[in-house]
């Protein structure tokens, strides 16, 4: 129970990230993967906050400046077919370098090669930490 309580499983608190914006080299076809396009993301993750707000000690909350170093690396220096590995892969980095409970990760494509008007396409995934993992705390140097 104690575990649960450290990753913030019985808390509604949350980090919220919204609408980072990069350009990314990704997609299913060669000529989307050869010239960078928008991509924006947005990253929720579901910890206990309280001991960070009581202390205003950002040793004991997530650096969210950090977070969006690993949402943009992800996007701007890789390349995936699909939006779902890169929302998985933002996913498991936060997981592996933060003791949150859970992450939401939304990607959206903003320039997507249909035939029509579409504003953007995007997914959106949950993901839990399991009791066996372990995170690396990221700080900054």
């Amino acid at each position: 129970r104690d575990l649960f309580l450290a990753l913030g499983k019985e808390t509604a608190d949350r980090i919220v990230l919204q609408g980072m914006h990069f350009s990314g080299r990704h997609g299913l076809s060669d000529e989307e993967r050869a010239t960078p396009q928008p991509f924006e993301v947005d990253v929720e993750l579901m910890t206990n906050l309280q001991p960070a707000g009581v202390d205003d000690d950002v040793e004991k909350t997530v650096d969210y400046g950090l977070v969006f170093e690993i949402c943009r690396e992800l996007v701007e220096s890789t390349n995936f077919k699909l939006l779902e590995a890169i929302a998985e892969g933002i996913a498991h980095e936060i997981l592996m370098a933060y003791p949150v409970a859970e992450v939401v990760v939304r990607v959206r494509k903003l320039k997507v090669p249909v035939a029509g008007k579409l504003d953007f396409a995007s997914v959106e995934i949950r993901r839990a930490r399991s009791v066996a993992d372990r995170p690396r705390v990221r700080r900054r140097d």
